[in-house]
């Protein structure tokens, strides 16, 4: 099979990686962090003005077409520099969502100021009780008259302290699930905002308001649908992410042996070490190659889609948290400090393994799918 890249993907690859190289080292990475706030930082902006905010989207909605190759690259480059901006969370899924569900009002309201950079969004799903079941929310939607009344509680919604409007689930009267665009402005939406371990934005939101029905913006089974689809390009989008810290990792650490002597004798001269490493690498050769079948998913069949994505995802789990333990542990104690830059990447990769849904919630979808098979 033929793994080359088109001359436009590389072309894709080589300026992501250049801007990111230029523009997010680990003290403008800190920058970008304490300086946040909820209008678009000036890295976002070069994204919008070099497509890269339209590139996931089709042509129809004004975006430039890409596909789940485009997308693996974007976010190894952005998981190599440990890029802060929400991308994924601020950007692909709600978008995607926008983009498939919203009428034409609410595309040019909403979602060409999103390709635009002029703001981004966020999907407000995780409950309490939910673990990573999105169709299971306890939120609740009740109509009356022509209005929703929505009551409940969303935590760890992931870019909400920056995003112009969320998408809401909430189970409406009949059990049927819903999804509702909620202005960030709207009276009786209550945030806590906080940092997460990797230095992401979230926010527990308390929900108590009313909304006009044509808030809703679908339901039922053409909700669950675009669902689907929405969560199987993040989970293939943060396995490419990955895939790029994971890089990153292993060539910081392999410069660190080399760099650090003991005894008048560089570290990578231990063989025990030099195994430790090919450990390593090994860990992120096979993750890649699950990242490249997860993006080469994405057009499959749904069975077959989120199959193979669960697989790429359980299995890049399992790889980031051994590449993450591995570079703290021959980092030595510096490698648990703020100052170095591994245990930001390990961090990182720790929490990627949870978004969307851990090892263990995506090994079940790979077993299940085996036993229907046997």
């Amino acid at each position: 099979m033929d793994f080359s890249l088109s001359d436009e993907q590389r072309m894709l690859d080589e300026t992501v990686s250049r801007l990111v190289a230029d523009r997010c080292n680990p003290e403008q990475r800190r920058a970008l962090i304490n300086e946040r706030s909820t209008s678009p930082s000036p890295l976002w902006r070069t994204f919008a003005e070099l497509g890269l905010l339209a590139m996931p989207f089709s042509e129809a909605v004004g975006g430039l077409g890409g596909d789940g190759i485009d997308m693996m690259l974007i976010m190894q480059s952005l998981g190599r520099g440990l890029v802060p901006e929400a991308y994924l969370d601020g950007l692909v899924i709600p978008g995607m969502l926008l983009a498939r569900l919203g009428d034409d009002a609410q595309r040019d309201r909403w979602l060409i100021p999103l390709l635009e950079g002029q703001h981004q969004l966020a999907l407000a799903w995780h409950e309490a009780s939910s673990r990573y079941e999105i169709n299971t929310p306890t939120t609740c939607a009740t109509r009356s008259d022509n209005r929703w009344k929505l009551q409940g509680r969303k935590q760890v919604v992931l870019n909400a302290p920056n995003a112009a409007a969320l998408l809401v689930t909430a189970r409406l009267d009949d059990d049927v699930l819903g999804l509702f665009l909620v202005p960030s402005e709207s009276e009786g939406l209550r945030r806590r905002d906080y940092a997460t371990l990797d230095d992401q934005y979230a926010s527990d939101i308390d929900i108590d308001f009313t909304l006009p029905a044509s808030a809703l913006l679908a339901s039922g089974e053409n909700l669950r649908t675009a669902l689907d689809e929405a969560l199987a390009m993040g989970r293939a989008a943060l396995c490419a992410e990955a895939v790029g810290a994971m890089e990153r990792a292993c060539e910081q650490t392999l410069d660190y042996l080399k760099e650090r002597q003991q005894f008048g004798t560089p570290l990578s001269r231990q063989q025990a070490l030099q195994h430790r490493m090919v450990d390593m690498y090994l860990h992120l050769e096979q993750a890649r190659s699950m990242a490249i079948l997860a993006a080469t998913s994405l057009t499959l069949p749904d069975e077959q889609r989120d199959y193979r994505v669960a697989a790429a995802k359980a299995y890049i789990g399992e790889a980031a948290q051994f590449v993450a333990e591995q570079a703290i542990q021959l980092h030595g104690g510096m490698g648990m400090t703020e100052e170095c830059s591994v245990a930001h990447y390990a961090k990182r990769l720790i929490l990627i393994d949870h978004a969307l849904g851990d090892r263990d919630y995506h090994l079940d979808t790979v077993i299940a799918r085996l036993d229907t098979a046997a």
